[in-house]
């Protein structure tokens, strides 16, 4: 049995209503990064070491290396040394607890302690000015631990 011209047009109106709702759907699930995101790194100062309260990941030639107990230890270093983050104004200090970070840079010999609030992707630089990690970002700088490690 053939479709008339009439359903045939009532198709075509239906599927094109349905990859619009799919498409806008899919454009606020999405992840998407703030314009104003920069790079906390860059080539002339790239991430040498970093500390997470006792963890802790180090550029070691071709490769990174981190405390024995992190399972995810590539694509956590990969997540810190690209991450990108957006300054924001002054800003009262959440309650919630903060976490040291200690920063080491290439080339540079003093660390610098930052406090990140993971809750509300939040840095404090030692300085004091704030910057916002976007949230689509903000799960890959957690490290994944090995629950079983000694």
């Amino acid at each position: 049995m053939a479709l008339s011209r009439k359903k045939w047009n009532n198709i075509i109106i239906f599927a094109s209503v349905a990859m619009v709702a799919i498409l806008t759907f899919l454009d606020r699930e999405t992840p998407s990064l703030p314009d104003d995101a920069t790079p906390l790194f860059d080539k002339a100062a790239p991430l040498y070491q970093l500390q997470y309260d006792d963890l802790w990941l180090s550029q070691g030639g071709f490769s990174w290396q981190c405390e024995p107990s992190i399972l995810n230890c590539d694509a956590w270093a990969e997540a810190w040394s690209k991450i990108l983050v957006s300054p924001i104004e002054k800003l009262i200090t959440p309650e919630s607890r903060a976490h040291e970070l200690v920063i080491q840079v290439e080339d540079i010999a003093t660390p610098q302690l930052w406090l990140i609030y993971p809750e509300h992707g939040l840095l404090k630089s030692p300085v004091g000015n704030w910057y916002q990690i976007p949230p689509s970002l903000r799960g890959t700088l957690e490290p994944v631990i090995d629950a079983n490690h000694q």
